[in-house]
């Protein structure tokens, strides 16, 4: 004679997990992950400051106008002479918001042409 083993059926283990990892994104959702700030607390505002350009910089206006240290440059030779030897590798361009972007591309390339290794474009993160 031959004995029948009774199987028993395993409980589906992914629905369990299914059902802990919902709740997981539930209370991350749901819940605070940071102390709020103090409601009477008042922070700093720098929108109303005034900005400059910092002083190692290329200042290129909307109208194709360039600045270094404060005096108007009528070139990117008259800017290389008067910029030091050991600054010339990196060059820093703050450009006006308004300058065409053809504009700002061919001034990268003649400051490349003339020698500098790299043209970083200087922006403005702002928080909106």
């Amino acid at each position: 004679m031959r004995r029948h083993r009774h199987s028993t059926r395993r409980e589906p283990t992914i629905a369990l997990i299914n059902i802990v990892f919902l709740m997981l994104v539930f209370f991350m959702v749901a819940g605070t992950l940071s102390r709020p700030l103090d409601s009477d607390l008042r922070l700093v505002r720098t929108a109303d400051l005034e900005g400059r350009a910092p002083p190692d910089t290329l200042v290129v206006h909307a109208d194709g106008r360039m600045a270094y240290r404060g005096k108007d440059v009528a070139s990117v030779k008259a800017f290389y002479a008067a910029r030091p030897e050991e600054e010339r590798e990196i060059v820093r361009v703050v450009p006006d918001e308004a300058l065409p972007a053809v504009t700002l591309v061919n001034l990268a390339r003649e400051l490349r042409a003339a020698g500098a290794s790299s043209v970083v474009i200087v922006t403005q993160r702002g928080l909106e």
